[in-house]
């Protein structure tokens, strides 16, 4: 009795094959299934990082380059009215407050403009509101500005009396004698009315928690979303560190809050700002945790599919060794037939192999599905900026000649905004299938970003590619859009090796000449120098 307990404990202790095939397949499916949500999980991770690290500094440079091109036609304007001034010299107060006034007005610039002469008197001042005109100059950066006697920009500092935080920028009159007859100089009030704060002081928060701030050649801030920390000074920041040390980049930091950002930074030379776009890291979190419930949403299904359909071949497979197992124990006992002959094992062995091959097909089938995502942008059909940057990266290491075009769509912005972007859409899937029909078996067509796409031209010469630009410049002016207007695009063109021996000082090259083209009215293709 006791030998007949153990045995039947020892039974019930004992696992089917059945169950141990499906348990077995179960585990090798779960196991391959978390290996690939790990490494999708770490791939669009290192991607997300990437991405908006090189966005945040996109968006960091092209806002530096707006206000240095500001900055330039500040000063510009300034040395325009001090050249007026030396040639029209002695001038009536009631025309140099017209004149004074007509600076002021025309190009909202400047908050004020004044007109000081050698010995530091305030000669004019617009608006004359400001009632400082017979007055000698008070602050540190106006006595600066006269005792350099040649073009100046101030350091941001509050005013005394108004509170008012502000940047002071000059230029020296000398008359036609070359003697210094003082200077005009132009405010520029950051928290108030005007071009700056109109760019700059309206568009700092968005929706997903990004923003920017901009911090002064000494450290201090001057535009931040949380107008209490105006005036801060943050030099002691690493990416602010850099900024006064005339770096641009990107990186990982944290905040003096302790929270960790992904940064963009860039340095603006005219004035020695710096300004950088932040993002949180949970931001990249969220699109992680996403990107994890929809691979899960979609493979759960074929799982379960996958499962029931396993368990079926796994009891087909174990049922002649059932029968086999019945037919052995019985022997000694009983007088059991033996079963007729039957080929299972071959047969169910193939069933449950394919059973196998179709999991791993199905998975391969996904993986290869999430890869094309990755490698495809999702609006244009085209390759994305990772794909080009791979595929120019290895010709250059295979020394294989190619030609580099950069295209960029004129005053894109404006069709947004007069648009909507929808529209906008539209007219990027426009001009990528024309730049698809234009160009040749084997060439690479991407959309970089935003409205900026890149071709690339294996073994073309420079005339060759230059004719390809002209000739998708012309055929996207001449075409016929949905819009009802003509759109235009500007393009840059680099050639390697002839004019670079890496790909980013390559792609530096055709960007500059993209720059050029636009600077040079748009609508044409320049070479690189």
């Amino acid at each position: 009795m006791a030998a007949a307990r153990v045995m039947q404990a020892w039974r019930k202790r004992q696992i089917s094959l059945a169950t141990l095939l499906t348990g077995l397949v179960s585990i090798s499916v779960l196991l391959m299934l978390t290996i690939l949500l790990f490494a999708s999980y770490q791939s669009k991770k290192q991607s997300l990082y990437e991405t908006t690290l090189t966005l945040n500094l996109s968006t960091a440079s092209n806002m530096s380059k707006t206000m240095d091109s500001l900055f330039k036609s500040m000063r510009s304007s300034l040395k325009n009215a001090a050249h007026f001034y030396s040639l029209n010299r002695p001038m009536l107060p009631e025309d140099s407050e017209k004149y004074l006034d007509l600076i002021r007005n025309s190009s909202n610039y400047f908050n004020s403009i004044a007109v000081v002469d050698e010995t530091g008197m305030i000669s004019m001042i617009s608006p004359k509101s400001v009632g400082t005109t017979g007055r000698q100059v008070t602050t540190a950066a106006t006595k600066k500005a006269l005792e350099l006697q040649k073009p100046f920009i101030s350091e941001p500092y509050m005013s005394a009396t108004t509170k008012r935080l502000i940047v002071f920028i000059s230029e020296p009159i000398f008359d036609s004698d070359g003697v210094y007859r003082g200077f005009i100089g132009g405010t520029i009030y950051l928290q108030e009315n005007n071009i700056l704060n109109m760019i700059y002081g309206n568009e700092n928060l968005h929706d997903n928690g990004s923003y920017f701030y901009v911090v002064g050649s000494d450290g201090k801030l001057i535009y931040h979303p949380d107008k209490s920390r105006i005036a801060t000074d943050i030099h002691q920041l690493p990416i602010v560190n850099k900024l006064l040390q005339g770096k641009s980049g990107y990186e990982l930091t944290v905040n003096i809050k302790g929270i960790t950002q992904l940064a963009g930074y860039s340095y603006v030379p005219e004035n020695q700002w710096g300004i950088a776009v932040l993002s949180p890291i949970s931001i990249i979190k969220e699109q992680l945790n996403s990107h994890l419930m929809a691979i899960l949403w979609y493979t759960s299904v074929p799982f379960i599919l996958l499962m029931l359909v396993t368990i079926w071949f796994a009891r087909r497979l174990a049922k002649p060794f059932v029968e086999l197992a019945d037919v052995v124990s019985s022997i000694g006992k009983e007088a059991v037939p033996l079963p007729p002959e039957r080929h299972h094992w071959n047969r169910e062995a193939d069933l449950l192999t394919k059973t196998l091959m179709l999991a791993m097909d199905g998975i391969k089938a996904q993986t290869d599905q999430l890869t094309q995502a990755a490698m495809t942008d999702p609006l244009t059909g085209l390759s994305n900026r990772r794909t080009m940057e791979e595929i120019m990266n290895r010709w250059t290491e295979e020394q294989k000649p190619y030609a580099l075009l950069i295209l960029d769509i004129d005053r894109f912005k404006l069709i947004n905004d007069t648009f909507g972007h929808q529209e906008g859409d539209r007219v990027l899937q426009h001009l990528a299938d024309i730049v698809k029909q234009s160009v040749n078996p084997g060439d690479i067509c991407s959309r970089y970003g935003g409205e900026e796409f890149v071709v690339l031209l294996p073994n073309a010469a420079v005339k060759d590619a230059f004719a390809m630009a002209e000739r998708i410049r012309t055929t996207m002016e001449e075409s016929d859009n949905h819009l009802g207007q003509k759109v235009t695009i500007s393009l840059g063109l680099a050639h390697f090796p002839t004019q670079s021996e890496t790909a980013k000082a390559l792609f530096l090259l055709a960007d500059q000449a993209l720059y050029k083209a636009k600077h040079e009215g748009r609508n044409q293709t320049v070479i690189a120098n």
